[in-house]
């Protein structure tokens, strides 16, 4: 799966694929997939929606700095404690999601000072290009692979919890296994609701 920490679509779909995880004891690979380099050359976006991409390159930029110095060990438990904070607990002053976060995963604090610099910047794209190769440009986060086969969401909310956390990644695996296959969608009536 390829996340992006501020985004609430994608933390309804990694707690589902958790439950998958567990349930099925499958090994999910987390990776980063960034908003702020998806929009970063775009001259369309609204003033309020630029701001927040520009406050998105921080989270992202110290999951991979800290994945480039401690291993890629340390992406999830980060991931977790910095979407905790962004999308259990609203916080929105980023540089204080950083430093809870790397404090609670036990992670130096000086990687917070990441957050504004671009030493890992190429590694961010190098990242965010291996998830967005697999489905072309037009779409956002989360990106997950299945068999190979790789889709923008599933957008959904809430997570589905066991039998119908199943069912939906069997019908996952079933629409990977299809020959063709490229899109659903539907027009989307309910913000995420994280319980």
């Amino acid at each position: 799966m390829w996340f992006d920490p501020i985004c609430p679509w994608a933390w309804m779909t990694s707690r589902w694929l958790m439950e998958v995880e567990s349930l099925r004891g499958l090994n999910v690979t987390w990776s980063v997939m960034s908003l702020a380099v998806l929009n970063e050359h775009r001259h369309d976006l609204d003033a309020a929606y630029r701001a927040r991409m520009d406050e998105a390159w921080g989270p992202v930029r110290v999951i991979i700095a800290a994945a480039e110095a401690h291993g890629h060990g340390v992406v999830k438990p980060l991931y977790d404690a910095m979407g905790t904070r962004i999308h259990l607990r609203r916080m929105s002053d980023f540089d204080a999601v950083i430093r809870e976060s790397l404090e609670e995963v036990g992670l130096p604090a000086a990687l917070a000072k990441e957050a504004h610099h671009k030493k890992f910047d190429a590694a961010l794209h190098r990242s965010h290009k291996r998830g967005i190769s697999l489905v072309g440009t037009e779409v956002g986060t989360p990106i997950i692979s299945v068999a190979g086969v790789a889709f923008f969401g599933p957008v959904v909310t809430p997570a589905p919890k066991g039998e119908d956390a199943l069912r939906l990644w069997d019908g996952c695996v079933l629409v990977a296994s299809t020959p063709g296959f490229f899109e659903l969608k539907r027009t989307r009536t309910l913000g995420p609701i994280f319980d």
